[in-house]
């Protein structure tokens, strides 16, 4: 399926295996997506993950994080999208809930976490924010 917004599609896959309480859920891969579930997997939002090969670009099965039933994942929203390009230099990243969240960054050094972006003093699109 071709979509026009692949990081939005991603989201919303995740949101909606969260609303209904799936232990995993299947994306199809991207160099981009496989960078943001690192990212999730390394700030302990998700178990894991994997990749199943297929003829064509692959599948990440992503494996959610529940503690006593709670998902490690309460929110998530798109910020920079399609139609408006959010970005922001090194000195104006965006905080989430005051550091308990995270906010990814896509800059000329790859995609990271707006602590990381904002450590190594560079800035980029704000793809997402995910608390």
């Amino acid at each position: 399926m071709n979509t026009t917004d692949p990081i939005s599609d991603y989201l919303t896959r995740m949101r909606n295996a969260i609303r209904a309480r799936h232990k995993r859920f299947d994306v199809p891969a991207s160099n981009v997506k496989r960078a943001m579930t690192k990212i999730l997997q390394d700030q302990k939002f998700i178990t894991g993950f994997s990749e199943i090969k297929d003829n064509k670009q692959g599948v990440l099965r992503i494996t959610l994080k529940y503690s006593d039933g709670i998902n490690a994942i309460t929110g998530l929203n798109r910020v920079s999208r399609p139609g408006l390009r959010t970005y922001a230099s090194a000195d104006d990243l965006p905080r989430v809930l005051n550091g308990l969240g995270i906010a990814l960054i896509s800059t000329s050094k790859g995609i990271m976490t707006e602590r990381d972006a904002r450590a190594q003093r560079v800035g980029g699109e704000v793809l997402c924010k995910i608390w």
